[in-house]
């Protein structure tokens, strides 16, 4: 089967940047979650973003959370994370050093984590819970030059570590400063995020596990159109109650993940400096600096390869027409 140009470059590039960085990426086993979902993304795959109406999303009213963790506690279950006892994440709240004295971020070993907040309302404490908001244009996708990314239809954003090169590009690009990368695996080190269960919703009545574990009824799923009219809904039907705002409804082109609050979403911990355009389009010029380097800096291994691979072929040549010449000559002695 033939290979186009663009495929090759791009193969070329992997091997190469695999080199370059010293990543044994491509070679490990998948884990658990991400072989799960990126098989099922393969059955129907389509190319990076493409628009659909009825993406799924999640509306997280942090009005309504209690902090309880049991969504880290689920979230680590579900993926086969390091996990412990579900009273350990509850109990947090009470013990004299508290896993809310300091804001915390994702990382390897935890794909959602819940931060308290203190409201300049009441001074009483918000909880928000903080996860891959999976955007509709994400930046990692635009960042990886492997195509390590994908954004499903469901709405999903799923990483395949069997691609990946370890260059963390996607962490850079990221404007929520999700992407994990597992700094303490010297030989397999891979990229590690929120799927948004995407091997439960994908299934007739399946939810995010952290979605249905929530004993508050924080998070509602279900189709983002529908989502942003709800929230939009709860903002007027209760006045002084929330923000005039939907936080990811329009942030860097829209995310799948929506938030509602009664504070301004800067003393939550969001970010309300990006803008509405989406990562791909502003950093577009970077990203394509940064691929241009990627393929000067592999053109030497490229051409190294390239001329072993020449060497070798001409050499089995010879060594073959050397071959048959000599059964000739044998064949003419006979006769």
């Amino acid at each position: 089967m033939g290979i186009s140009r663009r495929d090759f470059l791009k193969r070329t590039l992997s091997i190469a940047g695999a080199t370059i960085i010293g990543s044994s990426t491509a070679a490990h086993a998948l884990n658990t979650a991400n072989e799960r979902n990126w098989k099922l993304w393969a059955k129907k795959a389509e190319p990076h973003y493409p628009p659909h109406e009825d993406r799924y999303g999640v509306l997280v009213d942090t009005t309504a959370c209690i902090g309880c963790r049991r969504c880290e506690w689920a979230c680590n279950e579900w993926n086969k994370n390091p996990n412990r006892p579900i009273k350990e994440f509850e109990a947090s709240v009470n013990q004299k050093q508290s896993v809310f004295d300091k804001v915390r971020r994702m990382h390897a070993e935890n794909f959602t984590v819940v931060n308290r907040f203190i409201s300049s309302k009441d001074g009483k404490p918000i909880y928000v819970k903080r996860q891959c908001m999976h955007c509709e244009e994400p930046g990692c996708l635009s960042a990886c030059f492997v195509d390590a990314f994908r954004k499903t239809k469901e709405g999903s954003v799923l990483y395949n570590p069997s691609v990946c090169i370890g260059c963390r590009y996607c962490m850079i690009a990221c404007p929520f400063d999700v992407p994990g990368y597992e700094y303490y695996e010297a030989l397999n080190p891979q990229v590690s995020k929120c799927t948004m269960c995407y091997d439960r919703i994908t299934k007739e009545g399946g939810v995010p596990s952290c979605v249905e574990i929530c004993p508050a009824e924080v998070m509602r799923f279900g189709k983002r159109s529908d989502l942003i009219n709800l929230a939009h809904e709860r903002i007027r039907n209760n006045p002084g109650k929330y923000v005039d705002y939907v936080y990811g409804e329009h942030e860097v082109g829209g995310t799948s993940w929506l938030y509602l609050s009664s504070v301004p979403f800067d003393e939550i911990g969001l970010r309300t400096d990006i803008g509405k355009t989406p990562i791909p389009k502003t950093s577009k010029g970077f990203l394509f600096g940064v691929k241009m380097f990627e393929i000067v800096a592999a053109w030497p291994l490229v051409f190294g390869a390239y001329y072993a691979i020449s060497k070798a072929r001409k050499k089995a040549k010879t060594s073959h027409e050397t071959s048959a010449e000599k059964k000739g000559k044998g064949h003419g002695e006979k006769h």
